[in-house]
């Protein structure tokens, strides 16, 4: 119900009106529960933590995660309710800070192995998309990767409601991302069992 009332408060930042389901998030944290040794994690745009559990869950000791959030009442329940939890019932927790601010204004500490945003880059203009998507690229390592999601026929069902200002604009979300896939051995998995179903997009390669 948090979710819920900050996604009508805010859908510029949240993108959706409900969470994410546990199968897309156990699809967009893969690589990262897959690799062994110490990682470096980042996430951005967590909102109740869907995939903030996973990661949680996924955690060993001698990693490091971090999170950033721009929406002050996601942060605190992330830390109420998820964060706080972890680092008291575990031995030796993993080393887990969690920012409030926008991506780009955030300072962090390191580069990162992993990066899995939720950020809706489909409500955002072109521009901004764009900026993001550098930030996110330089804080990720050129050997590691970028997961991110993106609802299925998002942009379709968002170019019939719009004006065309707003399709000129999905065409150049579109066209970017495209420009990602290619550029960065993009992958992408269909993740039916969401609301609305999604597609997890991973880039990897990143120093090509």
């Amino acid at each position: 119900m948090s979710f819920i009332s900050e996604a009508l408060k805010n859908s510029y930042h949240t993108g959706s009106v409900w969470p994410s389901s546990k199968a897309l998030a156990m699809a967009i944290t893969r690589s990262f529960r897959e690799k062994d040794g110490p990682r470096r994690i980042l996430e951005v745009g967590p909102g109740s933590g869907p995939f903030t559990k996973v990661i949680l869950d996924a955690l060993r000791a001698g990693d490091e995660y971090h999170l950033v959030e721009i929406n002050e009442s996601f942060c605190r329940n992330l830390q109420n309710r998820l964060i706080d939890p972890y680092l008291s019932r575990s031995s030796d927790p993993a080393n887990v800070e969690l920012h409030q601010g926008a991506i780009e204004e955030v300072s962090l500490p390191s580069s990162f192995d992993f990066t899995v945003c939720g950020l809706p880059f489909n409500n955002f203009p072109p521009t901004v998309t764009r900026s993001i998507f550098r930030q996110l690229l330089e804080l990720t390592r050129t050997d590691g990767d970028l997961a991110y999601f993106e609802y299925a026929a998002v942009r379709r069902m968002r170019g019939a409601v719009v004006g065309s200002d707003g399709r000129a604009d999905i065409r150049r979300i579109d066209a970017h991302g495209k420009s990602m896939m290619k550029r960065f051995n993009g992958q992408r998995e269909f993740v039916l069992a969401n609301l609305p179903p999604a597609y997890v997009i991973r880039l990897c390669g990143l120093g090509s």
